[in-house]
């Protein structure tokens, strides 16, 4: 049985999750509670059930909403590129999203996001240079605007940087991920076109623990 908690902290709140999984053959088993599940004494708010095949299914159950969201993963092969396909459903806002990414080689991979029944739908080009920096501009046809991220790893640090041209919000993000320490991401986002430019901050930290 494996458990991890997971912290995140903003400047006007925090939360935490707490997730427990077991293996059942290929099959994995998982529960997740959050803050919400003790903070009044315990009761179902926060609880999350979810059954996963990993590289082809995950289901997951909202006990208090009584809702169940469903994702399917399948990879195929377009004029010998691997193109991996994730299909995703929410029963309870009646949602569907269809996501897929085209590795064309080890730097360069293409990827879509596409809502169904709405005019969302996203492409985005990865280039990676030298395996440590990745150029990623991203078009959203629902919007008509552009968004960019460039990233940086220096060992197990990565520093990342975005900006959406159709709000104007700009991030930086710092994440370390540690098998020692646990995994850690900060960031600071800002809103350009704001006049009172009060950056917001946010912290999020999680630790894996085998028992």
């Amino acid at each position: 049985m494996k458990a991890s908690l997971k912290g995140r902290y903003t400047n006007d709140k925090s939360t935490a999750v707490v997730s427990l999984s077991a293996n059942a053959g290929d099959i994995k088993l998982r529960a997740s509670l959050t803050d919400a599940t003790f903070i009044k004494g315990p009761s179902l708010n926060g609880l999350t059930l979810a059954v996963e095949k990993p590289g082809f299914f995950i289901i997951d159950y909202d006990v208090p909403k009584k809702d169940f969201w469903f994702q399917f993963m399948n990879s195929v092969r377009v004029a010998e590129k691997p193109l991996k396909l994730t299909y995703i459903h929410g029963r309870g806002d009646n949602r569907t999203v269809l996501d897929g990414t085209l590795t064309l080689d080890s730097a360069n991979k293409v990827s879509a996001n596409y809502m169904f029944g709405t005019r969302n739908c996203k492409v985005k080009y990865s280039y990676s240079h030298g395996g440590a920096t990745t150029f990623e501009p991203c078009y959203d046809f629902g919007k008509n605007a552009w968004d960019f991220a460039i990233s940086r790893r220096v060992y197990d640090d990565v520093f990342k940087a975005t900006y959406q041209t159709w709000s104007r919000d700009l991030a930086l993000e710092w994440s370390r991920n540690s098998k020692f320490n646990g995994t850690f991401k900060i960031s600071a986002s800002v809103n350009l076109a704001e006049e009172t430019k009060i950056p917001k901050l946010i912290a999020e930290s999680s630790w894996d623990l085998e028992m």
